[in-house]
């Protein structure tokens, strides 16, 4: 459940903003920085067991709403509540430290996770074997490609069922084998969480599993509604 949730971020300044700022201070007047509104009055309440769409432009605040539910990002107003264990999967390589190994990695993004070492030593082999890096899995995360990083991170943040399971466009990443692999698998997640939400572009997919949608435009909720309604809304703006 999100109420009120707002949430600003500062925006890079140039020199002319910056050298006025400073000299405004001088003569004893406060000019703030620059801010991005990512989030603004956003009050959303998800029931257990649904599964909800999220979708909207790039740069609409997505992402922004799922690392808010997620706790990556703490609102300046408003308050997030969240009953129960929660995974994002979200981006390639999130969470990984560069300089460390690939198999240091898997406790490192585990901890980011919420899960302690005793589960991750459990479940590092079976991590392991389902990313297929067995030869690669303890040379530096900065030698991977692009495909090696998404299916560690995919593999890490896939090995614990949650109770909310939060999937920002990560089904289509990987090479088509692994990608195949790792949509059985999160489809399978998605089918013993008890709530799912999910950002993605491809509306049939939205369509054809979600109770409910949102729309999001500028940081705001423009529409939560029925996938029909939200997909017919989005259709609508973009002409």
């Amino acid at each position: 459940m999100l109420e009120n949730v707002g949430l600003e971020f500062p925006r890079k300044e140039g020199p002319l903003s910056i050298a006025l700022r400073w000299l405004s201070g001088l003569i004893g007047k406060k000019r703030s920085g620059p801010i991005t509104v990512g989030l603004s009055d956003i009050n959303i309440s998800i029931n257990k067991g649904e599964i909800v769409g999220v979708i909207g432009r790039n740069g609409s605040g997505k992402s922004t709403l799922l690392k808010a539910m997620a706790g990556i990002y703490k609102p300046d107003i408003g308050w997030v509540g969240i009953d129960g264990d929660i995974s994002l999967l979200s981006g390639v390589g999130v969470g990984m430290n560069a300089n460390l190994t690939g198999r240091e990695n898997i406790h490192l993004y585990g901890s980011i996770l919420g899960h302690n070492k005793a589960t991750m030593d459990k479940l590092i082999g079976g991590i392991i074997e389902f990313s297929e890096l067995d030869g690669f899995i303890d040379e530096p995360f900065r030698t991977y490609s692009s495909g090696m990083k998404a299916r560690l991170g995919i593999s890490v943040a896939t090995a614990v069922k949650p109770d909310i399971l939060l999937i920002d466009e990560v089904l289509g990443v990987g090479d088509p084998g692994f990608k195949k692999r790792s949509q059985k698998r999160i489809r399978s997640l998605m089918d013993d969480s008890n709530t799912v939400v999910i950002v993605s572009h491809s509306f049939g997919l939205l369509k054809e599993i979600c109770d409910r949608m949102i729309m999001m435009e500028k940081g705001e909720v423009k529409i939560l509604g029925t996938p029909e309604e939200v997909i017919q809304m989005y259709h609508d703006i973009e002409g």
